[in-house]
């Protein structure tokens, strides 16, 4: 098996995700408000979580985090066995990062700051879905074989539609799958009580069988490249396109899957439900297929640097982009342009916020200053 360098087009992927929570798409929204351009307007539409069922490329952004944190733990963990770090030792690691991101989590959007009880939720960010299905799946991973892995990632999102299926909420049939009516929602109201997120659909106790899923499915995307596996039909002497067709063809068959399974159950991503993780796992695959063959194999990384300035401080900016202000930053920059420039004064706003935003990452890149947890 491999151990190639860092994954430059990883890095390059994880920075095309962050860009539009740290302020790409309000710059599309805003241009969109401005121009009205049926293009812009379009592409606005999909800068919003569909509320319940359906499917927006925003809501891609959250699970192909945990994909992509999925994808780093071969790596890491192969690191850490080369420098002689036991099975015990990785494990307490993955606890300790487990745990910061949680709390993380806890502040960026649980109110843990207010120190207001009544506010108070346990959980309630997508750091916390990271923290739950990075420690299990590192478990996971080093400790069982790969048939194995696949198995019990297939079981797990098999047992959460048995689950939503065919287990009812108590005084309603099973299969009920309203906002706040379901089994998941049900049973976070019972763990978690005053502490929940309230009038919020979204499910996060039954939905960490999806969590786990698919920081799995990140996992067997790096088992891809990391092995020389070679397909039959394919005449390339090249390794590295062997490995991109396999990530493609497998991101192309859970799409597949996952359209077909939308028939009867569709996606809903509050519920981060089986549906939901086959196709974003997929869509997952095909994009960080594309991503490995531009960069990767075909070795054109430049046009990627400045995603890659992003991708390599996540942590950092995704909690920095909650705790300040960026946009009101700007404003104080570059206030005086909104008596010239109208209806797209908001449109430069965001812009100015998310190039605020990017100097400070640059500059952290430049110093080679990279904050991890």
């Amino acid at each position: 098996m491999e151990k190639p360098a860092r994954l430059m087009s990883l890095d390059a992927l994880r920075g095309f995700d962050l860009l539009w929570i740290i302020g790409g798409e309000a710059v599309i929204r805003n241009l969109a408000k401005a121009s009205n351009s049926g293009v812009v307007n379009v592409l606005a539409d999909q800068m919003e979580h569909v509320p319940w069922d359906g499917f927006h490329f925003y809501d891609l952004i959250m699970p192909l985090f945990l994909f992509m944190v999925g994808m780093s733990i071969p790596f890491s963990v192969s690191k850490r066995i080369s420098m002689g770090d036991s099975n015990s030792k990785i494990y307490k690691h993955a606890l300790k990062r487990s745990v910061i991101l949680f709390i993380l989590g806890m502040i960026n959007q649980c109110h843990l700051l207010e120190l207001d009880i009544d506010k108070l939720h346990i959980i309630h960010d997508t750091l916390q879905a990271i923290a739950i299905g990075y420690l299990i799946s590192v478990v996971i991973y080093t400790q069982l074989s790969i048939k194995i892995q696949i198995g019990i990632t297939g079981g797990l999102i098999f047992l959460y539609w048995i689950i939503l299926t065919f287990i009812p909420v108590p005084g309603h049939p099973a299969g009920v799958l309203e906002p706040q009516m379901n089994i998941s929602k049900y049973v976070e109201q019972l763990v978690f009580g005053r502490f929940d997120d309230g009038p919020a659909p979204y499910s996060w106790v039954l939905a960490s069988l999806g969590f786990v899923a698919t920081v799995m499915t990140g996992i067997f995307a790096s088992t891809l490249i990391r092995m020389n596996l070679r397909l039959s039909f394919l005449r390339s002497s090249e390794i590295q396109i062997h490995k991109t067709v396999m990530l493609g063809l497998t991101g192309i068959a859970l799409v597949a899957g996952a359209l077909i399974l939308n028939i009867w159950f569709p996606v809903i991503k509050p519920l981060w439900n089986p549906t939901f993780t086959l196709l974003t796992s997929g869509l997952s695959f095909l994009l960080i297929a594309l991503f490995y063959y531009i960069i990767d194999v075909k070795g054109y990384q430049h046009w990627a640097f400045w995603l890659r300035v992003i991708g390599m401080n996540s942590i950092f900016v995704y909690m920095a982009t909650d705790l300040i202000d960026f946009e009101a930053i700007a404003q104080r920059v570059v206030f005086g342009l909104q008596q010239f420039s109208g209806v797209y004064y908001p449109f430069i706003l965001s812009v100015a916020g998310l190039s605020i935003i990017y100097g400070i990452l640059y500059y952290m890149y430049k110093k080679g200053t990279f904050i991890k947890v």
